[in-house]
């Protein structure tokens, strides 16, 4: 894993979890130090700079520090929770944290700031439609995507689902080499190859 030492506006974006319009804002009003490259109009970002600007706005600056993708798995089965957990470690690149349930979930998503939570849609306090909405109500957790599992098959819930916010379905059982390689995907990440 490099570690970069300066960063595009839409990197720095990713790291804050913030929209590349907000850095670059911040940017442009010189609340966030940088340099244009000389001959054109890209904005970059030095490493240290960019801990400074997480630091001084309360933006937990362990993103920039690990490389890591956050995870935030949710389900209150504790067994699938734990499966669900060694698939994504063996991976290595995910910093993972976990709830059983949807008021866990809540708290979870707004100290952590995952970059994805695997989100059960039957929890036994919240719905994950619940859930999504909530997230998807606030600002400052644009960047996080929502992966919602469930035994449920109707198409009109998971519709209902996606137009709640979640960004992808997965109908369980599934395979959780699959789950991962999803959850890679809707991050942009690369799939590992399995070896």
């Amino acid at each position: 894993m490099t570690t970069k030492t300066v960063f595009t506006t839409g990197e720095a974006a990713k790291i804050c979890k913030v929209s590349q319009q907000t850095i670059i804002r911040c940017f442009d009003n010189g609340s966030l130090k940088g340099f244009r490259v000389p001959g054109s109009k890209f904005r970059r970002i030095p490493r240290e700079q960019l801990y400074l600007f997480m630091k001084d706005n309360g933006i937990p600056t362990d993103a920039l520090e690990s490389g890591k993708k956050k995870l935030l798995i949710v389900d209150d089965d504790q067994d699938l929770v734990d499966l669900i957990k060694d698939g994504f470690e063996r991976d290595g690149r995910f910093e993972i944290r976990t709830a059983n349930n949807g008021f866990d979930a809540g708290m979870g998503v707004k100290e952590f700031r995952p970059d994805l939570v695997v989100l059960d849609v039957m929890l036994p306090d919240i719905n994950g439609k619940e859930v999504c909405q909530r997230v998807r109500s606030d600002p400052a957790l644009d960047m996080v995507k929502i992966l919602c599992i469930s035994g449920m098959v109707e198409h009109s819930k998971v519709d209902g689902l996606k137009a709640a916010g979640a960004n992808d379905f997965m109908q369980k059982p599934f395979a959780i080499d699959d789950l991962v390689a999803r959850s890679c995907d809707l991050l942009e990440i690369e799939r590992k190859v399995a070896g």
